[in-house]
């Protein structure tokens, strides 16, 4: 006698329908356990239910494994049941299904075939398998693909490194949702330009009341991509005074993040702290703030925030960055670099999290493992001068000064003549005895710019100590000091006014910066120095300056021989993910 179809007397609900329900109810792992118990009546008789319930229960047991995180189980499932839909096409032409009353209806609420296929594509990427994940979207007709479909695509194919066929999908989601903004930010950061990108929401802007700002916002965030730091604060200062959008925390973030890529760390901590007031569980760009709080030596605060962060979300690579910048400035650099590497591992893009893991490494003596990260960092964030930062700071470690020069030259051509840059050049010809003179010119042209820029000014502190022309240097820093207050500068000042016997005024600078930043070994040193009443002599040749990412920090790794064992057994986060 051939089995019943699993069907309620009285033509009421089947089985499969039942399981649909509660799918749809979000009742995943009720869904799990019988979808699994009918699976296996199936497969031990496969009479019970019709090709089209069969792929029912392995699209919503997929769902469910979907939902445990479970994704190479449900990418199996998932592929199981795109094979019985092929079998359903080929038989539902030549018989129908069973249970006749209630085939209609069921044919008519299958589960989606494209929707299966972009669910696979989401279980590949998150098992960090992205040519399979391309594959499978590749395969759905450009006709049938829905806007998530081709955002997905698009931002695949960006970090692929594909970026014609990025470009094609990111528009495509535009011409289907004209205020897709993301879409809109993905163009801008592949050169389209700002005009184009307008072009494509001009109907949506004039048919919609209060949409005006739309396309300010566009100029201002194409600024952004083509790493025009100044044009882009202007934009968004003017969006941001508009009353409709004052204190919205995106544009609070990417001003802050702005004013940290032009080197205005004052400006960038402001920003991130009023953000952080409008929204305390905000995440995004918590990882720059941390960084710049862990600069300033203000390493309680940055713990602070770590925790903070950590209580919001620990699947985010912010708080790992910030945990990993206050071990970094303890000089716990073994630490730093598993904290680093963790953050990798959760998001692969984040370029705090690589040049934290960078540095990390440049300070273990690993330059040519730090250069691999440096170089990620420069590939994802073309425009931000502290990943070129990062690996100069890497070839001159290694004595590769060429290397370091014609990569400075490229970025003062790329990212144009500003403060910054020149400084940048700069540093890389004081190394060279050859580009002395050369390197005055530009940090001469540099302060012309910014004479409050503290690279510059650092920098040039050091050629005068060169020189001998402490008065000059004194007056250098005491100008640099008028309007802000640096430890930096403040220890440098006072390693100056010792070079001129003015003892008593050299222990109030070193005291200023100590209370700046209590962890500055040199400040230190030079008050000790300073109450031991020693020869000043030596004091004059402090001149290896701490400016860039704490480089000049070579001190031993605190408890080295511990903390290199304990973090031993994490070995396997320290490889690129």
């Amino acid at each position: 006698v051939p089995p019943r179809p699993l069907r309620s007397a009285g033509g009421s609900m089947s089985v499969v329908e039942h399981v649909r329900e509660m799918a749809a109810a979000g009742l995943h792992s009720n869904v799990r356990l019988l979808s699994g118990l009918l699976l296996t009546m199936s497969g031990n008789n496969p009479e019970l239910f019709s090709p089209s319930q069969k792929y029912q229960l392995l699209v919503y047991h997929a769902d469910s494994l979907f939902h445990d995180k479970e994704y190479r189980n449900a990418v199996s499932k998932y592929t199981m049941a795109l094979q019985q839909k092929k079998a359903l096409s080929k038989t539902s032409k030549v018989r129908p299904s069973t249970g006749n009353a209630a085939s209609t209806p069921q044919s008519q609420c299958l589960p989606s075939e494209i929707e299966v296929k972009y669910k696979m594509a989401e279980c590949y990427t998150m098992l960090k398998q992205d040519k399979d994940a391309i594959a499978i979207l590749d395969g759905i007709p450009s006709r049938q693909r829905t806007p998530k479909i081709n955002m997905m695509l698009a931002n695949l194919y960006k970090k692929a490194g594909q970026e014609r066929s990025s470009v094609t999908s990111y528009k495509e989601v535009l011409r289907q949702c004209p205020l897709a903004l993301d879409a809109i930010l993905g163009l801008l950061s592949l050169s389209v330009k700002g005009a184009e990108v307008a072009s494509m929401t001009i109907n949506i802007i004039q048919s919609i009341p209060n949409l005006d700002w739309l396309s300010v916002w566009i100029k201002a965030y194409a600024f952004v991509h083509t790493g025009d730091n100044t044009r882009a604060i202007n934009t968004i200062c003017s969006l941001e005074k508009k009353s409709l959008l004052r204190d919205n925390v995106d544009l609070l973030g990417s001003l802050a993040d702005l004013y940290f890529r032009a080197g205005d760390n004052k400006n960038s901590i402001l920003k991130f702290e009023q953000a952080q007031m409008l929204d305390p569980y905000l995440i995004k760009g918590m990882d720059v703030y941390g960084y710049l709080l862990a600069r300033e030596g203000r390493l309680e605060d940055v713990e602070n925030l770590g925790c903070r962060l950590f209580n919001i979300s620990d699947q985010h690579a912010e708080p790992w960055v910030v945990s990993g910048c206050h071990s970094f400035y303890s000089k716990r650099y073994s630490r730093a670099l598993y904290l680093g590497a963790k953050a990798i591992q959760l998001n692969s893009n984040s370029v705090q999290a690589l040049l934290l893991k960078g540095a990390a490494l440049r300070n273990m003596g690993r330059v040519q493992e730090a250069i691999i990260h440096f170089r990620e960092a420069i590939r994802l964030a073309p425009c931000r001068l502290d990943c070129y930062e990062g690996l100069i700071e890497c070839y001159l470690a290694s004595n590769s000064i060429r290397e370091a020069m014609v990569m400075a030259n490229n970025v003062y051509k790329t990212l144009g003549a500003n403060a910054q840059t020149l400084t940048l050049l700069a540093t890389v010809c004081l190394e060279d005895p050859v580009t002395q003179e050369k390197a005055k010119t530009l940090l001469d042209k540099a302060l012309t710019q910014r004479p409050d820029y503290i690279k510059a000014v650092v920098k040039k502190a050091e050629l005068l100590s060169r020189e001998q022309k402490y008065e000059d240097g004194i007056a250098l820093l005491r100008n640099a000091l008028a309007n802000q207050s640096d430890c930096v500068l403040h220890r440098i000042l006072g390693d100056f006014l010792v070079a001129v016997n003015e003892y008593q005024e050299a222990m109030d600078q070193y005291s200023i910066a100590l209370s700046l930043d209590p962890n500055d070994q040199k400040s230190l040193e030079g008050l000790q120095k300073m109450e031991k009443e020693e020869s000043p002599t030596d004091a004059t040749q402090e001149e290896d300056v701490d400016d860039m990412e704490g480089s000049g920090e070579e001190g031993d790794l605190e408890g080295s021989d511990s903390e290199a064992a304990q973090w031993a057994d994490q070995e396997q986060w320290f490889g690129m993910q």
